[in-house]
């Protein structure tokens, strides 16, 4: 068992209870059809009227230039670890609805939830996904011409975990400490804000 796995309160899938986001990953390259996986994942997401808001940029190691680009398009201490991750993506919300052109205040939702299957399908191919704010919007809209309208928010590093050895030495506590989670009581409410379901009680990890 790694550190990293979380002890649940109640039973969950082991693709979520061995989710974990790592500072180090190895050099092995990510297959080109794994990495269709991943994105068919995302792409089957669901969305706000089937609207399908996500955009992603992606790069692998093998493109020297590209991956570069996309390197430079994250902040500097997340650039210290994320160079190890054989690929890198960018992803990107459409903020207008494409059936009326009105604002989708769900677009970062939905882009959410379709990084959120990328990430569970990465974990049934025995990869791990390193999701990160970190980015510099304004360089991503420079460096990828991003038209108006599409908001860079956020990028994700994939590949295979390494030990955390391997990790930058101020990143490599983080690869070992447990991952702490607020109780089901804190969160799910009943009647009123605040106010607990009464099924959600204190019994967790």
């Amino acid at each position: 068992m790694h550190p990293k796995d979380a002890n649940p309160a109640h039973p969950i899938h082991d693709l979520l209870s061995t989710r974990w986001s790592p500072y180090a990953f190895s050099g092995r390259p990510v297959e080109t059809t794994v990495l269709c996986s991943l994105f068919e994942a995302a792409r089957w997401a669901a969305s706000s009227f089937n609207e399908q808001p996500w955009r992603y940029l992606v790069a692998t190691k093998e493109d020297t230039d590209g991956y570069a680009k996309m390197l430079s398009c994250l902040v500097e201490a997340n650039q210290t670890w994320a160079k190890s991750a054989p690929v890198l993506a960018i992803g990107v919300a459409s903020l207008r609805f494409s059936r009326n052109d009105k604002p989708n205040k769900v677009a970062y939702h939905d882009l959410g939830l379709a990084s959120a299957n990328l990430t569970v399908e990465a974990g049934a191919h025995g990869l791990s996904v390193h999701q990160m704010a970190g980015i510099e919007p304004d360089e991503v809209r420079r460096v990828y011409s991003v038209p108006e309208g599409y908001e860079p928010l956020t990028a994700l590093a994939i590949g295979y975990a390494a030990p955390a050895e391997e990790a930058p030495e101020e990143f490599r506590e983080r690869d070992l400490s447990p991952r702490p989670r607020n109780p089901l009581d804190a969160f799910v409410f009943a009647d009123s804000w605040g106010e607990a379901a009464v099924w959600a009680g204190r019994d967790s990890a």
